[in-house]
C-alpha cells in the first residue's frame, strides 16, 4: 500500500470530536466562539474547517440550546449534544463518548482525536505524525517544547472510560490510571500548545 493511501485510512479509522459546548469564562462576557481572527473568520469557525479537511470522521460536541446556523455552521453539522457541558469539560467528553461508541457509523473506526474550539492552528503534518503512532490501546499526546498539547488521541479501548468521566479536569486522571498505554509525541508544531483564552491571545494568531 502507498504512504498516501496508508495516511488516508489512518485520518479514515480516527473521529475527531471538537470540543465547543464549555462556557469562555477567562474571555469575558464575549462569546469566544464568535471571535474574529485577523484573517476575519471566526474561531470556531476556523477551528472546525480546520479538523474537516483532515478527517472523514468529525463531531461538534456543542450546548443543547446553541443555534448552529446563528455561528455560521450548517444545519447538517454532525453534532454531539452535552447536556452535562455546565459540570466541565470531563462531562462534556463523557456525553461524546457515550455517544460515539454506539454510533453505528463509526463502528470501524479505532480512536478518537479530541480538538478544542479554540486552537485553530494544528498542522496537518503533525496530526499525521500522531494518527501514524496510534491504535486502539494507545493514548497519544503531542508536545511542543516540553509542553502538551493537542489533540489528545484515545484508542477506543479507553472509550469506556471516557464515558465515565466527571467535572472539570478532564481526561487527566485517566491518563494518569493508564500510564502504561501514554506516550508524548515531540513536535515542531507550536500551534499544539496555542489555545485561545483571552482577547490578547487573538493578536498573536497573526504572528
Amino acid at each position: 500500500m502507498c504512504s498516501a493511501a496508508w495516511l488516508a485510512m489512518r485520518f479514515n479509522g480516527t473521529v475527531a470530536l471538537v470540543m465547543a459546548a464549555g462556557c469562555s469564562r477567562r474571555f469575558g462576557s464575549a462569546d469566544k466562539r464568535r471571535a474574529l481572527l485577523p484573517n476575519g473568520q471566526p474561531l470556531l469557525l476556523s477551528t472546525v474547517a480546520r479538523v474537516r479537511a483532515f478527517f472523514p470522521h468529525w463531531r461538534l460536541v456543542w450546548r443543547c440550546r446553541d443555534d448552529l446556523e446563528s455561528f455560521g455552521l450548517p444545519a447538517h453539522t454532525p453534532v454531539i449534544h452535552a447536556p452535562g457541558a455546565s459540570g466541565g469539560l470531563g462531562c462534556s467528553l463523557a456525553d461524546a463518548a457515550c455517544a460515539i461508541r454506539t454510533d453505528p457509523l463509526l463502528a470501524t473506526v479505532d480512536s478518537a482525536a479530541i480538538f478544542l474550539g479554540d486552537m485553530p492552528a494544528i498542522r496537518r503534518d503533525t496530526l499525521s505524525t500522531l494518527l501514524a503512532q496510534t491504535d486502539r490501546s494507545a493514548i497519544l499526546r503531542p508536545t511542543y517544547r516540553g509542553q502538551v498539547g493537542h489533540p489528545v488521541v484515545f484508542g477506543r479501548d479507553f472509550w469506556d472510560e471516557l464515558a465515565a468521566l466527571d467535572g472539570d479536569t478532564g481526561a487527566r486522571n485517566l491518563i494518569r490510571r493508564f500510564h502504561s498505554h501514554y506516550r508524548e509525541l515531540s513536535v515542531s508544531d507550536p500551534g499544539v500548545t496555542f489555545d485561545i483564552d483571552t482577547t490578547e491571545d487573538i493578536d498573536q494568531t497573526a504572528h
